[in-house]
């Protein structure tokens, strides 16, 4: 998770609530999403696509962030889609980040 969150420009990690956390001065997106779950990743979900997304299994609403649009899905490797999390990673960024910000990535797909 850290290679693809930090190939975003200007993206960083800090600390947050004991997780990593990964900021372009807001963050965009959190690894684990408590004790019981540390294999997740916390992302800010495009609104036109929260519902379909929370009608996955493996998705779920994360405690405290939930309400404000926050969804996360496990992490498990073996089985781990990592183009899916890719691109939900990069949805969230473009969310957060700066208009110039994302002008650096462009339109297509950053992989």
């Amino acid at each position: 998770m850290r290679e693809i969150c930090l190939r975003f420009p200007e993206a960083v990690e800090l600390p947050s609530w004991g997780r990593p956390s990964f900021r372009v001065g807001k963050i965009f997106a959190v690894i684990g999403t408590s004790p019981e779950r540390w294999h997740s990743l916390v992302f800010k979900s495009d609104p036109e696509e929260r519902r379909a997304l929370i009608e996955d299994a493996r998705f779920f609403i994360p405690p405290y962030a939930g309400a404000s649009g926050w969804l996360a899905i496990g992490i498990d490797p073996p089985k781990t889609d990592w183009v899916e999390l890719a691109e939900l990673v990069e949805t969230s960024y473009r969310q957060v980040a700066l208009k110039r910000q994302v002008a650096l990535i462009g339109t297509r797909p950053f992989r």
